[in-house]
């Protein structure tokens, strides 16, 4: 598929060190015994290739990957209708607008809405 490398074994989840649901992800996954492949979105410069395929394996457009009621959005950009590319430009110079956590086990990947949505991958 993608340059994404996934495992049945343990559970890929790309998150933001800042995000309060993202902690609480952690702590969840952590109390339940889950082996997790952390990657910080905020330390970890995501390509654009990885962006479409999370995109792609969540079943969304790059556009919709972008959370545009977060602050960081509202201050630096104007609702605009935008092409991929600049989707995923403003992804990866503004990470922590991007929605997550997303967590990925083998073939199946969610965005976790609530902490203990851990457990349904």
């Amino acid at each position: 598929m993608g340059e994404i490398a996934t495992s049945n074994r343990q559970i890929t989840l790309f998150y933001n060190s800042k995000s309060v649901r993202a902690k609480q992800t952690l702590a969840y996954a952590k109390s339940e015994g889950l082996k997790l492949d952390n990657i910080d979105i905020l330390k970890t410069n995501l390509t654009g290739t990885q962006i479409v395929e999370l995109a792609t394996r969540l079943h969304m457009e790059v556009a919709d990957l972008v959370n545009q009621d977060h602050p960081a959005y509202n201050t630096n950009f104007e609702p605009h209708n935008f092409s991929t590319d600049d989707w995923i430009k403003m992804i990866q110079h503004h990470p922590e607008i991007m929605k997550q956590p997303i967590a990925l086990r083998g073939s199946k990947t969610i965005l976790i809405e609530t902490p203990t949505d851990i457990i349904k991958i």
